[in-house]
């Protein structure tokens, strides 16, 4: 009885432990260069449609689901899908639009399961008039999530699917 009980008093300090040490925050971002000039690239990647093209999870999910709600390229536009496992059911929302800077949006993820992350895709000049391209998202790892993060890679699992979309864009917008 008394070797049941200590064992379970194990067990739930192992969980407070891991729950205070394991990562609270998550941060995945890729970039690259295209040679185009800003303008024109910004005037592309403002336009949340135009993800279709080049998103790595759209090639997961060719017949995914999708709704429009609002107008492209402008604050509240929402982006909906309900796809298969690969991509889930979930809705993007432009949050902030900094012309020729910034597109933010908050990502908000239904199934397979539950979370809301930060994503932004920046835009800056660089040498010859192309243009470093940011794509990323950030959030917060709530209990008991955050003990599973520390045994899942998040930057090198979605990172790659991030470096994919952004050779797509490339070419998309260099072609």
């Amino acid at each position: 009885m008394y070797i049941a009980f200590y064992i379970i008093i194990a067990i739930i300090g192992l969980f407070v432990l891991l729950a205070l040490i394991a990562p609270k925050k998550y941060q995945v971002n890729r970039s690259i260069v295209i040679n185009k000039p800003l303008p024109e690239v910004f005037q592309y990647l403002k336009h949340i449609k135009n993800q279709d093209n080049w998103s790595p999870w759209k090639k997961k999910d060719p017949d995914m689901k999708q709704e429009f709600i609002g107008r492209d390229g402008e604050v509240g536009f929402i982006a909906k899908w309900d796809g298969n496992k690969d991509v889930g059911l979930g809705e993007q929302e432009i949050t902030n639009i900094v012309d020729n800077d910034r597109v933010e949006a908050r990502l908000r993820f239904f199934k397979p399961w539950k979370s809301e992350s930060d994503a932004i895709t920046s835009v800056e000049e660089v040498a010859g008039g192309n243009t470093k391209v940011t794509w990323g998202f950030s959030g917060v790892n709530k209990v008991p999530a955050n003990i599973f993060m520390m045994f899942y890679n998040v930057d090198k699992h979605v990172g790659k699917d991030f470096e994919e979309g952004l050779v797509s864009l490339k070419e998309i917008l260099e072609n």
